[in-house]
């Protein structure tokens, strides 16, 4: 028999200490199997290891959303499916515990141990506590708070990134590495370089993880050029090609596309030579040419480092 209250009470008390308590993990367990309520159970520093609270038989786990497990020892517990939402696990030791179908949304994730963690169909915030946070601060104007808060964001996704990537998520690592570059450039000062530079790398291509974006600012910036090639003009053999307010809709048109071709072949540095610029469109040509060759060979970069995972 269990030596141990079944009352809430006991459960959810959060000054008194059960690091200590015998057979909590049975208790815990018995409890779980009986269909009693786990919400908001304050379970730190407890000696939890080999916990078994894998609803069988359900396709959805236990309650224990809202509760405290912060520093304490889960390590090889069986979790499938728990619900932790909202939950403190703040360097709680999860290592080679069954995480599989677990949902961590809004629990603190800071200092976790995850080593050898099955995280399989893990249910993730899109953005993790401590970031959410920040935003928060920063709303209230608390700079300090702001800055604690996104250090802590990156250290979480930092954390959660290198144990995805050792489980072979990397679909999921891609996902937090981004948000871990993206808390990083928050810290910078506001208008320093780094930060510019550090935010024009996430535009482009979102800092490798996002290829579309290559391919999106490429069609912009062809269509951009495009456009100022049509009002500053370009030469096709002797017949200058230029919007004009004297000519006609379709023969606009007709040019345009001519200009947006152009725009195309000095993008992608093909240079059929058809077509020249003209005037103050030769700057534009070649720094259309540089941009493109530059663009093209980031594309590369980040569709094969997609594609090679």
């Amino acid at each position: 028999m269990l030596d141990i209250p079944p009352e809430d009470d006991f459960w959810r008390d959060a000054k008194q200490d059960k690091s200590g308590t015998p057979e909590l993990g049975p208790a815990l367990e018995a409890r779980a199997r009986n269909g009693a309520p786990m919400r908001g159970f304050s379970l730190k520093r407890c000696q939890l290891a080999g916990l078994d609270l894998v609803h069988r038989g359900s396709h959805t786990g236990y309650d224990l959303s809202g509760s405290d497990f912060y520093r304490a020892n889960l390590r090889g517990a069986h979790l499938f499916a728990i619900n932790l939402r909202g939950a403190s696990l703040m360097k709680a030791d999860l290592r080679d515990a069954n995480l599989h179908c677990a949902d961590l949304r809004d629990a603190n994730l800071l200092g976790v141990k995850l080593d050898g963690a099955r995280l399989d169909n893990v249910v993730w915030d899109e953005h993790v506590l401590q970031e959410r946070e920040a935003r928060e601060a920063c709303r209230s104007r608390q700079p300090a708070l702001m800055l604690d808060l996104l250090q802590q964001a990156e250290e979480v996704y930092r954390n959660l990134r290198i144990h995805l990537e050792k489980a072979g998520l990397f679909e999921e690592a891609g996902r937090f590495f981004y948000r871990e570059m993206v808390t990083r450039r928050l810290q910078m000062p506001r208008w320093s370089t780094r930060r510019l530079f550090s935010w024009l790398v996430d535009l482009f291509c979102g800092y490798g993880e996002q290829p579309l974006r290559v391919v999106l600012f490429s069609l912009g910036f062809v269509l951009f050029c495009g456009l100022l090639f049509f009002a500053m003009g370009i030469h096709h053999g002797a017949v200058k090609l230029a919007f004009a307010l004297d000519q006609d809709l379709l023969t606009n048109l007709t040019e345009l596309s001519a200009c947006m071709y152009f725009s195309v072949v000095t993008f992608t540095t093909l240079g059929y030579g058809d077509i020249a610029p003209l005037g103050l469109s030769r700057p534009l040509a070649a720094f259309e040419a540089f941009v493109g060759s530059f663009t093209m060979a980031l594309f590369v970069v980040v569709f094969v480092k997609k594609m090679t995972r």
